[in-house]
């Protein structure tokens, strides 16, 4: 089976965007499955950049056709500014995207409630994006969400009017300020929705067809398996279904029609926002690590909270998604340090944990069991060739892959797109036929 999913292994921002672009050309279509605006992929090759919100980033590929899953909520303003950013750099897009029927709408309403309730928290904040992510979810489960089909429909206005009378309620707003409330959300809608419409179809139909035909499909996810709403680190995680898992309920397809799960494990651990983070640093080895590696949010431009590698967390990540193989990136990131630590395993209350805990009180006061590998104090970025690495820098992946029992077949040495080390040798019975022939060309 040459369809592959996607996945992050960690808290989310792990270089998805990147991996995705690089071997999305051995795929004949992308579909995001889940998430909304609040999730960002960055793409650089050569001397351009894109920052990717809702798209998928084999948009940047000409020839693959690209979708946004019914397991997504579009926010239509933020969708018309990437796609017009797109057209304006050139990338051709008409007849290759298409938007879920029954993927459904965020709107200011979402918004307003998520900075609300943010802001009603006071120290207790989850961290979220306050985009309105959690609201739009929370609507759809609650069964009073707008899919793109409703926009179709002559009652749609009445449905919106009722969505947001529900959130004015909430917001405890006087007559006044709920009106202004549903006239900016109904001319938001007036305004681009006309951009939406042309594109809704039903993703789920097309993605059979094409499966049906064997055209293999990636299935592209955003944040990370952490912030999964069911097997994350509740409560604080993001709205939806992060894990492999969700590309089958997200994008419309049998889960037997998924081939492969390939994770994305940066080589040090990242969060935004609230939450537990057993091997975070907030002393010079964290601010070392943002600062090399650029920590700062695509989509809100936040400072990350930095640490150690995790592999309580990658082992989890492992046996949730099921992953075949790992891209492992911003290794470069790591070449200036005389040591580096990875998390073996916590302790807590006198025992010793190599399984994540649920309960978030127990999290919280973990303390990691670290092993102390040797740095290799060599440039590795650009670096193309495994054995072109330093000694050390292949010893941390090969622990990587001793601790996991996945192999790493792909390893990020920089930004850009030709900045990679494929092990092709690896690849074959993970990606498909396909993939490999691509890479080993």
């Amino acid at each position: 089976m040459s369809n592959v999913v996607v996945v992050g292994m960690q808290f989310g921002d792990e270089g998805k965007g990147k991996v995705v672009d690089l071997i999305c050309p051995a795929f004949d279509h992308v579909v995001r499955y889940q998430g909304g605006h609040n999730a960002g992929h960055t793409v650089r090759f050569a001397d351009r950049r894109f920052a990717l919100h809702l798209i998928p980033s084999g948009i940047l590929h000409s020839g693959i056709h690209c979708y946004l899953g019914n397991g997504m909520v579009i926010e239509p303003e933020a969708f018309a500014k990437e796609l017009d950013g797109l057209i304006a750099a050139g990338i051709e897009v008409e007849g290759r995207l298409w938007v879920s029927d029954r993927a459904h709408l965020l709107s200011p309403a979402h918004g307003r409630l998520d900075r609300a309730r943010e802001d009603a928290l006071g120290n207790d904040k989850i961290g979220t994006t306050s985009r309105g992510i959690g609201p739009a979810y929370e609507s759809k489960v609650g069964r009073y969400g707008l899919r793109l089909a409703d926009c179709l429909d002559d009652g749609f206005e009445a449905r919106l009017r009722t969505q947001v009378e529900r959130a004015t309620v909430e917001l405890g707003l006087g007559e006044i300020a709920a009106q202004d409330l549903w006239d900016e959300t109904r001319n938001h809608f007036a305004r681009h929705l006309p951009r939406l419409k042309p594109l809704v179809a039903d993703v789920s139909l097309r993605l059979a067809t094409a499966i049906a035909s064997d055209e293999p499909v990636l299935f592209e996810g955003a944040q990370g398996t952490l912030l999964d709403v069911d097997h994350g680190t509740y409560p604080y995680v993001t709205s939806s279904s992060a894990t492999a898992g969700g590309a089958a309920t997200g994008a419309g397809i049998a889960p037997s029609q998924i081939g492969a799960a390939l994770g994305i494990l940066k080589a040090y651990t990242t969060r935004v926002g609230a939450g537990p983070f057993p091997t975070e640093r907030t002393g010079p080895i964290g601010e070392r690590l943002r600062k090399r590696g650029n920590e700062f949010g695509t989509t809100t431009g936040r400072p990350r909270r930095c640490g150690w590698l995790d592999m309580v967390l990658a082992r989890y990540a492992v046996r949730i998604n099921g992953i075949d193989a790992i891209a492992l990136t911003k290794l470069d990131v790591l070449d200036d340090l005389d040591e580096i630590k990875i998390a073996v395993a916590y302790q807590v209350d006198g025992e010793t944990l190599r399984e994540l805990p649920a309960s978030r009180s127990r999290l919280a006061r973990v303390e990691p069991v670290y092993e102390t590998l040797p740095g290799w104090r060599k440039s590795t970025v650009g670096t193309v060739d495994f054995q072109g690495l330093p000694e050390n820098a292949r010893r941390y992946v090969e622990r990587i892959e001793q601790d996991l029992g996945v192999p790493v077949a792909v390893i990020s040495t920089g930004p850009r797109r030709e900045e990679t080390i494929v092990r092709r040798e690896l690849l074959g019975g993970v990606v498909g036929d396909r993939l490999a022939r691509l890479l080993s060309a």
